[in-house]
């Protein structure tokens, strides 16, 4: 199981790396649309944890990219953002984004909303 989270913070990086931490999962990061879409392209994540606001390219055309590309149309999309409006939260869930997650999140809420999309197994002891 792979998980890419694409943020331009590495805060986020290491709360998501934690919150993942006791389950099989890979976590691959990304700083910013551009590179979270060639990620995504040649690593074929499970799911995609997708901040907004980010350098290069934001959230937004990053899902709108990978939801127009049948290899990665399918990859579930989670959006991570302090961003609350409702535009884009509405302009998200328009492209094909899954869950709108408003940080600060709690890693209870992180994991919860993933095991939703996306089977979480624990690591073997």
């Amino acid at each position: 199981m792979k998980i890419l989270s694409v943020d331009d913070s590495k805060m986020v990086h290491m709360v998501v790396a934690k919150a993942l931490k006791n389950y099989d999962v890979e976590h691959i990061s990304a700083m910013n649309g551009e590179e979270g879409v060639a990620k995504a392209s040649s690593e074929k994540p499970d799911l995609i944890l997708m901040d907004i606001t980010m350098p290069v390219m934001t959230g937004l055309e990053a899902v709108t990219k990978l939801k127009a590309d049948p290899a990665t149309a399918g990859i579930p999309i989670v959006m991570l953002t302090a961003e609350s409006a409702t535009d884009s939260q509405t302009f998200a869930f328009e492209q094909g984004v899954e869950k709108y997650l408003t940080k600060p999140f709690g890693e209870d809420i992180l994991i919860a909303t993933l095991s939703s999309l996306i089977p979480l197994a624990p690591k073997a002891a």
